[in-house]
Order: structure tokens, then C-alpha cells, then sequence
């Protein structure tokens, strides 16, 4: 069975869908595509069956990830198949806590940010969807210096599971 992860931000439109994107071309590039699942959705369902934000899908292009994306709404009876929830931001991490069914559940809960040894203390990722195209470039940034601590910690549990 695959090890699944999903990415959550507040619409699934900007900061998850980016992060899915570079997640799963890291997870090819390390040859557990058969292994790795990678997803994303929204706290929110204000753009559910939308692409995702066209400066997203730019930057995500100029740098060489793909992107074909149709935003959803996180629930939470997804949490009895995920193995790994990844929040962009503190106020995702609270609401996906309360969404928790139970306590293991909540323990599978993670801010992105938290697998960048270099993030500091602030681990949010900031919402570029009300700037400018820069916001989408800082976030890819943030995304992909965390992708790879990320990356270790999915082969890891991966490997775990394989014993």
C-alpha cells in the first residue's frame, strides 16, 4: 500500500497545490513513485473544481514542475487513509487538528515548514494569492528548501513500512 501525503492550505489554489507539485517530483526523482502518493486540498471550499492560481502554475512551469491541479476541500473521514497531512500555516495546522477524528489522527498532522532546519521559528508559509507574482516565487522557495528534509522523512516511514 502507497504511503500518502497531502498538502493543505485555505483555498487549494496557491501554497498546497505548489507543494504537491515539488513533493511528488522529488518522491519520482528518488524512485518511490510506486511507493508515494501526493495530494492536495483546502481547509476552505471557496474555489473546489478550480485549476490552481495561473502565477502558481507559472512559477511552478518556469521551474520545471508540472501542474495539473483541481482544488478540493480537505474532509475529515480522509484522515483513516492518509498517513502524512501537511499544513502551510499555523492557522491550517489548528484547523486541521480540529478536524482530528482522534488523537493519532491529530499526530499525523505537520506543518511544511518543520522539515527546513533553516526555517527558525517562523514555519508559516506566507499566502502570495492577494500579492504579486514575487509571493509565488518566495513560496516556491519555501517549499523546496523543505521538500527535502520532507523527502528523508517520507523514506523513512516508507522503509518502516517495508520491514
Amino acid at each position: 500500500m502507497a504511503y500518502r501525503v497531502t498538502f493543505v492550505c485555505t483555498g487549494n489554489i496557491c501554497r498546497s497545490p505548489m507543494a504537491e507539485s515539488v513533493l511528488h517530483a522529488r518522491v519520482q526523482e528518488a524512485g518511490l513513485g510506486d511507493l508515494v502518493t501526493v495530494d492536495s486540498a483546502g481547509t476552505e471550499g471557496w474555489h473546489e473544481g478550480d485549476g490552481a492560481d495561473p502565477r502558481a502554475v507559472s512559477v511552478l512551469a518556469e521551474h520545471g514542475y508540472g501542474s495539473d491541479h483541481t482544488a478540493r476541500r480537505f474532509r475529515s473521514s480522509w484522515f483513516s487513509r492518509l498517513d502524512l497531512v501537511i499544513a502551510l500555516d499555523s492557522g491550517h495546522l489548528k484547523a486541521l487538528r480540529r478536524l482530528a477524528p482522534t488523537a493519532r489522527d491529530a499526530e499525523k498532522i505537520h506543518l511544511l515548514r518543520s522539515y527546513d532546519p533553516a526555517a527558525g521559528d517562523d514555519l508559516d508559509v506566507p499566502d502570495p494569492y492577494y500579492g504579486g507574482r514575487d509571493g509565488f516565487e518566495e513560496c516556491l522557495e519555501m517549499v523546496e528548501a523543505a521538500s527535502e528534509g520532507l523527502l528523508a522523512a517520507v523514506r523513512e516511514r516508507v522503509e518502516e513500512q517495508a520491514t
